[in-house]
């Protein structure tokens, strides 16, 4: 069987690979604060006696796009946008976790969750008063006015816990949340990086480069296909010839 087969084989595997990348972006376009999926391939040589005549096609992630997204007005108080660098700090099962989606929940028992997740203060996860009004200020730090407290005096409750690690320091986990590339471990508080509030920042996925890639892959993966074709079709071709002179 000829080994275009193979080649033709892998370039189709991961034409598909990337193309389960790309309907992932796409499908978060809309999430806030997601990091687009990066892939890429490239051409190895097959290794073996002979000239090299045979490459397969391997694939490789560099990672995600840490580029930030566009940030709208909400008017909501419990949204935040990370203004320039920096992340938010999310409890997780597996210890600490970052993240730049900033539309912040309050639960049934009075936890500041962000999708279900504790969110960290400087002292552990946030509680909140049931029924308070919430404003979050610049550098994160939470204020609280309690139903039946003093008009126009609001307490201060925690702050939030911001970190600014290194640009492509952190790798994405199976959750959507980011992580040390070291391993486990718990980044210090950066003091200098500030939110904004009532605003949430978009996802930097482009929708118009990503539906180009979307068709890009879809026909890379028609020509390996037909690459497979026409090697059986060689095949059979070689062995009806074969058939004949025997």
């Amino acid at each position: 069987m000829d080994r275009l087969l193979y080649t033709a084989m892998s370039g189709a595997k991961q034409s598909m690979d990337l193309q389960a990348i790309i309907n992932h972006n796409l499908a978060n376009a809309a999430t806030p604060g997601f990091r687009a999926e990066l892939q890429a391939m490239r051409a190895v040589p097959v290794q073996g006696d002979g000239l090299p005549t045979r490459t397969m096609v391997a694939a490789t992630t560099p990672g995600s796009d840490f580029s930030h997204g566009s940030i709208s007005t909400t008017g909501r108080e419990l949204d935040v946008a990370i203004d320039g660098d920096g992340w938010l700090a999310v409890q997780t099962s597996n210890g600490e976790a970052y993240t730049r989606r900033g539309d912040l929940q309050i639960d049934a028992n009075g936890v500041l969750t962000n999708m279900g997740r504790p969110v960290l203060g400087d002292g552990g996860p946030i509680l909140v008063p049931l029924g308070a009004q919430v404003s979050i200020g610049s550098d994160g730090t939470l204020s609280a006015l309690v139903a039946g407290g003093e008009p126009n005096t609001m307490g201060p409750i925690g702050q939030l816990k911001l970190v600014n690690p290194e640009r492509g320091s952190l790798v994405r986990g199976e959750d959507g949340l980011f992580r040390p590339k070291a391993g486990p471990g718990v980044l210090q508080a950066d003091e200098t990086v500030r939110v904004i509030s009532g605003a949430l920042e978009g996802s930097n996925v482009s929708v118009t480069e990503t539906m180009v890639a979307m068709i890009d892959s879809a026909r890379r993966y028609d020509m390996q296909m037909k690459s497979i074709e026409s090697a059986d079709e060689n095949a059979q071709r070689a062995n009806n010839l074969l058939s004949l002179n025997g």
